[in-house]
């Protein structure tokens, strides 16, 4: 049977130093918002020949509004397996109408084959974009709320204290990574980070039911050999879930990457799998072990009054 209450403090240090990390990370490079946040339009296009990426920054360079815009290339496979035309997605400050056309002219006199009917163009306002992030800061609190009254009348406060921290751990893990990593916060970003709470808290619920039922005509002193029996019961089914849930991940991320080619849609799996990795490791060494700490304060404080 393995110790995980006896090897808490490890855990911690690890978790320590991750979260430490990503919130350096955060303090010096910040998040990098997408245009669902920030504002802006995205120019997704098929230039119908090859092309380069200094190619296309020399041609759009006197265009002032797409200064520092981001510049990406794009390739899927149709049903058949072979590879599509690249495609090319330019992520900008916000681009008027007539500023959109004029561009249009410009790379159509470089690139004759562009052919309009595949351009696709995604606007969003600055207000727009606040507003958004306001609704997804918005959504999150809701779902910690709900879930402390559901789990205190369920359980007990502190198990809804240790579920609590361990999200807030898993949470800010993946956004850490994230940070480090420069890649892209959107809304499918967010709605993969909502995902990662229930799945985390399914896991993590699932091991506290078994404590609670095995912690039943026990003494306060057998809790942390009855949590690691707990934990060691869940464990075989906490693994073979994730792993199935992850298989998947990584057959859709593998999908999306070759064949459909859709940045946004290859963040919010790469999210997903994030923390999916990271909600089953805390929901073993984080949540469960933070329960016994809780408990060890109560006692601790009982038995100075008792004193």
């Amino acid at each position: 049977m393995i110790d995980f209450i006896g090897n808490r403090r490890k855990a911690y240090l690890l978790s320590l130093v991750l979260v430490v990390a990503g919130l350096i990370s955060l303090s010096i490079f910040g998040l990098n918002l997408g245009i669902d946040f920030t504002g802006g339009t995205v120019l997704h296009l098929n230039l119908g020949e090859d092309f380069s990426i200094e190619e296309v920054q020399e041609v759009i360079a006197p265009f002032e509004e797409l200064e520092g815009a981001a510049i990406q290339v794009v390739q899927g496979r149709d049903l058949d397996g072979d590879l599509s035309d690249e495609g090319l997605v330019i992520k900008a400050q916000y681009i008027e109408e007539a500023r959109r056309d004029a561009l249009m002219d410009t790379l159509r006199n470089r690139w004759p084959q562009l052919d309009p009917a595949d351009l696709r163009i995604e606007s969003v306002g600055a207000v727009v974009g606040s507003e958004l992030a306001r609704q997804a800061l918005l959504s999150l609190a809701v779902a910690v709320a709900l879930m402390v009254v559901y789990i205190t009348i369920r359980f007990e406060f502190k198990f809804a204290v240790a579920t609590i921290a361990s999200l807030l751990h898993n949470v800010l893990i993946v956004i850490g990574i994230f940070s480090i990593l420069r890649m892209e916060i959107n809304v499918p970003f967010v709605a993969a980070i909502l995902t990662v709470f229930g799945y985390s808290v399914n896991d993590t619920i699932v091991i506290f039911d078994r404590i609670r039922e095995n912690t039943k005509h026990k003494r306060k002193s057998e809790y942390a050999a009855v949590v690691n029996e707990s934990i060691n019961q869940n464990l075989m089914r906490s693994i073979n879930t994730s792993l199935t849930t992850l298989f998947v991940l990584i057959a859709l991320l593998f999908g999306f990457h070759y064949y459909i080619g859709s940045l946004d849609l290859i963040v919010f799996v790469v999210a997903l799998i994030l923390g999916v990795f990271i909600g089953t490791y805390s929901s073993i060494f984080i949540a469960s072990p933070l329960w016994i700490n809780l408990q060890s304060v109560q006692f601790g404080k009982k038995r100075k009054k008792a004193a």
